[in-house]
């Protein structure tokens, strides 16, 4: 284990723990953040609207999901369901999941608030309860999947309850940020350690039980998973940083986005 401290004084490390650990940082995690993270993100992004990433790419522009009107659409990972509530004005019919009642408690609030409400579902993504071929496309935006300890499960659930044709499409943070420290100054320049370490990014208590765990793949990684759950990878999307544009979140910044990518999105498909 390394166990270092960040910009924050936070206690973390790059560790292996077990999956029960870690479904129980996930979850408490979420729930404890769940209101400083609507209020410090809310706005970018939005009460109805789906942006795939800090890039700030959105689904009206960029059409990933292709037609959704009529389709049956689950999103995995929802948070406060920003994305499912677009979705249901464009005419689909949603089901949107998460592990965290946190997030839910906002789901359900701003669905109260705008009038927009897709069916709300709490549940691990590696146990989807739900029955198969039942979805015509799911997604996430960066829900569920760096998150959890077995994402190629993950990928064989969605594969399951999609329909033969659906699309599933889901947004990570690309795999080379792994390399760096999550800063998005000059110091998040340098390179510290190995795009090859797969011990997750753990961050712990006095105690050393683990607070928050998030999941690092590589490129190679996650189209194995992709392609070992039977779906085939239609296209790799690494959004550029918008021209002007001088947010940052977290470690995504215009000076880290100038240089090299902080997201990538894939698309797949199930075989007809």
């Amino acid at each position: 284990m390394t166990v270092y401290g960040d910009a924050r004084g936070v206690r973390v490390g790059r560790m292996h723990v077990s999956p029960a650990d870690n479904l129980r940082a996930a979850q408490g995690w979420w729930d404890a953040e769940a209101d400083d993270y609507h209020a410090e993100h809310g706005a970018f992004l939005g009460d109805v609207d789906l942006r795939w990433c800090p890039e700030g790419l959105r689904e009206a522009d960029v059409r990933l999901l292709g037609d959704v009107a009529g389709a049956r659409v689950l999103e995995v990972g929802c948070g406060a369901a920003a994305a499912a509530r677009w979705l249901v004005t464009q005419g689909a019919d949603v089901v949107a999941l998460d592990l965290s009642a946190g997030m839910l408690r906002h789901a359900v609030a701003t669905g109260e608030a705008t009038g927009v409400r897709p069916a709300l579902l709490q549940a691990d993504a590696q146990h989807l309860p739900l029955r198969d071929s039942s979805f015509d496309i799911a997604f996430t935006a960066f829900g569920a999947v760096p998150f959890v300890d077995d994402s190629a499960r993950v990928m064989r659930e969605v594969f399951r309850v999609l329909r033969p044709g659906g699309r599933w499409v889901f947004a990570v943070t690309h795999p080379m940020r792994w390399i760096f420290l999550d800063d998005p100054g000059p110091d998040g320049l340098v390179a510290t350690h190995s795009y090859f370490d797969r011990r997750p990014y753990v961050e712990f208590d006095a105690d050393g039980r683990p607070t928050y765990v998030e999941h690092h793949r590589t490129l190679g990684d996650r189209i194995r998973e992709i392609v070992a759950a039977g779906f085939v990878l239609r296209d790799l999307i690494e959004p550029e940083w918008p021209e002007g544009e001088d947010h940052s979140w977290g470690q995504w910044s215009a000076l880290r986005g100038s240089l090299f990518p902080g997201t990538a999105i894939f698309v797949c498909h199930k075989p007809a």
